[in-house]
């Protein structure tokens, strides 16, 4: 591993525990109610009273983006246990059963693919009532496709794998065969996926927020914030500043992540 791949995987980590570190800080403490209302010290400036300034309601920005930190992780991690549940099974099936049953599944993951994520969500979206837990479930979907695809090859490469071979050879069930020798070797190609979706869940989480369609006001999400924000750039820029950096850090820290380990896994391959 380079020293330039070294660079991002660190950096990746850094950016992905910072946060983690922030959410966990928030379950526990935020200077303010998130949603404690002070019309007088409406669109205050940062200061030492409030260190990332309020929004136009008199609300600390600072503890809501902190409490936006809960938002973000619970969609990324709900969502991606969705995808992953239903693109293991999906792609299990495909890759270890092969022949109609690969070609019947992945045209259904093709059909998918073939409509714009985000499209997708704001229909299911739009049907249902707008809710966090309705765009968990939005997003989940949405990722399915991706985790079925990488599965299904991981399946494909090592079903007829020597020490596949042999541990049949030796009266190993196919359970046995799924959960000691295939899942285990494919672990890393599954975890890069999940560290790339999980970063464009929060990304959809948050177009889907500023839309109106995604966590309801007044609950605090950085994409909702965003949204709050607009109409006040020029008057108080630290208002759109504070959710959109946030936004920026976490899907590069996450993208970032992602790509050092598939630059690891493939110096180990």
């Amino acid at each position: 591993m380079n020293k330039s791949n070294r660079i991002t995987l660190w950096l990746g980590v850094t950016l992905v525990a910072s946060l983690l570190l922030l959410m966990l800080v928030s379950l526990a403490y935020v200077p303010y109610g998130v949603n404690e209302m002070d019309i007088a010290g409406r669109l205050q400036a940062p200061g030492p009273e409030h260190l990332l300034g309020t929004d136009q309601f008199g609300r600390d920005i600072l503890s809501r983006v902190m409490e936006g930190t809960q938002t973000a992780f619970a969609v990324g991690a709900v969502s991606v246990s969705i995808g992953l549940a239903g693109g293991f099974l999906i792609g299990s099936l495909a890759g270890y059963l092969g022949q109609w049953a690969d070609e019947l599944l992945m045209r259904l993951v093709d059909a998918l693919m073939a409509f714009p994520g985000i499209l997708l969500a704001l229909i299911f979206v739009s049907i249902f009532k707008p809710s966090l837990f309705q765009t968990m479930i939005a997003i989940g979907l949405l990722s399915v496709p991706s985790f079925a695809r990488v599965i299904r090859s991981g399946f494909l490469q090592l079903k007829e794998a020597e020490f596949v071979k042999a541990a049949r050879g030796m009266g190993a069930g196919h359970a046995s065969v799924i959960i000691r020798h295939i899942v285990p070797n494919m672990l890393s190609s599954v975890i890069v996926t999940a560290s790339l979706s999980f970063s464009t869940a929060i990304l959809v989480e948050a177009a889907l927020s500023y839309l109106g369609l995604g966590v309801q006001p007044p609950d605090p999400s950085w994409g909702g914030m965003l949204n709050e924000s607009q109409s006040y750039i020029g008057k108080a820029p630290w208002f759109t500043l504070a959710p959109g950096i946030l936004i920026t850090v976490t899907v590069l820290g996450f993208n970032l992540l992602g790509d050092g380990i598939r630059d690891l896994r493939d110096r180990r391959a």
